[in-house]
């Protein structure tokens, strides 16, 4: 796979606004594995082999087990690795990012209601679509994971 265009270079000032809303998400107070376990499930969902490997890699720096990040992808079957604050953040992510599908229905949001707080689920509802949002400029413009890249030097 050969990147498309770095669009990194070609929209600092976009990039950067994508840097102040991530800034935002780590200092909201949400804990920052349940996040990375978020962003994984969501690029999972997408299919985005960039941000699978990359906060794979993150988790893995924060002592995650491999066992755990294995699971990920089916973690109503491993429910016991998972807390109820992780199980409903996952929950909630595989709705809002199938959302065309899903319509994010009273069910799904009555349910993540009931683990966070109003500030919190905003906050993640937000890390949620910012991940999208960096799922999309991934695979739209080819960005090749640095684990793929390390293979290659």
């Amino acid at each position: 796979m050969e990147m498309r265009l770095d669009y990194i270079k070609a929209s600092p000032g976009g990039v950067k606004a994508f840097g102040n809303v991530y800034g935002y998400v780590v200092q909201s107070g949400l804990e920052d594995v349940l996040i990375d376990l978020v962003y994984l499930r969501v690029s999972q969902i997408n299919g985005c082999a960039y941000c699978i490997d990359l906060h794979t890699r993150d988790l893995l720096k924060k002592n995650v087990a491999p066992a755990k990040l294995a699971l990920v992808q089916a973690w109503r079957e491993a429910e016991p690795m998972f807390s109820g604050r992780e199980r409903a953040a996952l929950a909630w992510a595989e709705s809002v990012t199938r959302v065309e599908i899903t319509r994010v229905p009273d069910d799904d949001f009555n349910a993540a209601a009931a683990v966070f707080g109003e500030k919190e689920l905003a906050d993640l509802t937000m890390a949620i679509g910012l991940m999208n949002a960096y799922n999309r400029l991934a695979i739209s413009f080819r960005r090749v994971p640095d684990s793929v890249l390390a293979e290659k030097a």
